[in-house]
């Protein structure tokens, strides 16, 4: 028996209307959470090479409760319980309707659902982007240190200009991944409500039974949004790549 897709009950009308909120909605929750988990990453860096014995301890405690818990079983606890213990003026004041709240597609981030996923897509890939980096300044060559020292580099100077620069190129795929990885994990959001991509091709299949064609089409745009950020996040390597290689064309 042949099997008949019936497209229009996804691409039209109501579904289809779903589908792109559903995929804007995924496409600003990745936005927040991969911002926190920058500014994260960052701070926790910090805090294991500047910090002493006390703050790289506190990163490894930081790293291990993250790495080690499911996301999901965060995403609940940030919504369901951490959310209620938050002041009643400020869940008041998020869940009353405000103009600034609203993004480009008609995605509402000021609401405990949106607050809730960013947050924790951000606290949990920042204790993978942290080892991530980590390992790539180790691998800078210990040449490369000792040379810098040689030539006066304060500590500072040695990190900005020599460790982070060739340890973020040696940890640039794995730290790609996991922003790939962030913009996957946001479907766990729909187990508390928030309206992204899989949420909405659920609600399809509620509504007239079209899983398939939903699900088809919901894969499809996760894979174009997979595609689009590693272009974007490879953007800066390749221009160099191809300055490096007129400069050199120049040379000769």
């Amino acid at each position: 028996m042949a099997l008949h897709l019936d497209w229009a009950g996804v691409l039209t009308g109501q579904p289809a209307q779903w589908i792109i909120s559903g995929f804007l909605t995924t496409i600003w929750v990745t936005v927040a959470g991969s911002v926190l988990a920058t500014v994260l990453t960052i701070l926790l860096l910090a805090l294991r090479l500047a910090g002493g014995k006390v703050g790289r301890g506190a990163v490894e405690a930081w790293v291990s409760l993250f790495r080690n818990t499911p996301l999901l079983v965060q995403l609940l606890f940030w919504y369901f319980a951490a959310w209620n213990v938050l002041p009643q003026s400020f869940r008041q004041y998020v869940n009353d309707d405000h103009a600034f709240s609203i993004l480009p597609g008609d995605v509402w981030w000021l609401t405990p659902e949106f607050l809730s996923s960013a947050w924790a897509l951000g606290l949990f890939t920042a204790a993978f982007l942290v080892e991530e980096i980590q390992a790539g300044l180790h691998a800078v060559p210990r040449g490369q240190v000792e040379a810098a020292q040689s030539q006066g580099f304060s500590p500072l100077a040695l990190f900005r200009w020599v460790l982070l620069p060739q340890g973020l190129q040696n940890a640039w795929q794995p730290v790609l991944g996991q922003y790939l990885n962030l913009m996957k994990l946001s479907s766990l959001a729909t187990g508390i409500g928030l309206g992204e991509l899989t949420y909405q091709t659920r609600q399809i299949e509620s509504f007239n039974a079209h899983a398939l064609e939903a699900f088809a089409i919901g894969s499809a745009l996760y894979l174009l949004l997979g595609l689009v950020m590693s272009v974007l996040f490879n953007l800066p390597r390749n221009w160099r790549a191809l300055r490096r290689a007129a400069e050199g064309q120049h040379d000769r």
